[in-house]
C-alpha cells in the first residue's frame, strides 16, 4: 500500500475523522448560505438606498460673488436638485475652465480650505426635490494678462460621481488656471 492509501484506509479513528469532515462541510455550506442571504439582503438594501444625483437632474448656478483684496476672487457654487426625486451628493465638484469658444483651458483643482471658507469635508448630502448644496470656489488673478494667467469665459462644473458637466459663464483671469474648492455642504459659512 502507498502512504496515501494508508491515510484513507480504515485505520482507527477514521470514522471519527470522516464524521468531523462531514460536519465541517455541512457547517461551511450553512455558513455560505447565510453569507449569501446576507449579501442578497445588502444588495436589496443598496438598491433601496438614495440614488446619486446626476448632472441632468441638477441645475448649477452662482450665488454670492466673493472679493477681498490681495488679488483673491471667488464665488459660491450652488447645485440644485431638479430631478423630481431625492438624490445624494458626496464630495467635491469637478471644475474646469473654457475660453470664449468653449475650448478647454489648462487648469488644476485643489480640494480643501479656500481664502473665503473652511472645507466642511466630504459628507453624504441627501437632497430632496428643489434642495441645494453649495461649495466655495476661489482663485487669484494677480497676473492678469501675463503668460501665467488663463483668461476664462466659462466654468465647467461636474457634480461628484458624474462624468458630464454643466457650463456657467465666468469671465475672469485665473492665475495658472488654479482653482480651489471646498466640499459640497448644505450651507457654506463665508469668513
Amino acid at each position: 500500500m502507498t502512504e496515501q492509501h494508508r491515510n484513507t484506509s480504515t485505520a482507527p479513528g477514521h470514522a471519527v475523522q470522516r464524521a468531523a469532515c462531514a460536519a465541517l462541510a455541512v457547517a461551511t455550506a450553512a455558513g455560505l448560505g447565510l453569507a449569501g442571504a446576507g449579501a442578497a439582503q445588502a444588495l436589496g438594501d443598496s438598491q433601496a438606498s438614495t440614488p446619486t444625483c446626476t448632472t441632468s437632474g441638477l441645475t448649477a448656478s452662482f450665488g454670492q460673488k466673493l472679493g477681498g483684496g490681495m488679488s483673491h476672487e471667488g464665488v459660491v457654487l450652488k447645485l440644485k436638485n431638479t430631478s423630481g426625486h431625492t438624490c445624494a451628493l458626496r464630495g467635491y465638484p469637478g471644475l474646469g475652465l473654457e475660453d470664449s469658444k468653449h475650448r478647454t483651458l489648462g487648469s488644476s483643482v485643489h480640494w480643501g480650505d479656500t481664502w473665503y471658507a473652511k472645507d466642511p469635508g466630504k459628507k453624504t448630502l441627501t437632497l430632496k426635490k428643489n434642495q441645494s448644496a453649495e461649495a466655495v470656489i476661489a482663485w487669484t488673478h494677480a497676473n492678469a494678462g501675463t503668460s501665467g494667467a488663463r483668461h476664462a469665459t466659462y466654468l465647467q462644473v461636474t457634480p461628484p460621481a458624474n462624468t458630464t458637466h454643466k457650463t456657467l459663464k465666468l469671465p475672469t483671469w485665473v492665475d495658472h488656471g488654479r482653482l480651489n474648492v471646498t466640499a459640497l455642504a448644505p450651507d457654506i459659512r463665508i469668513g
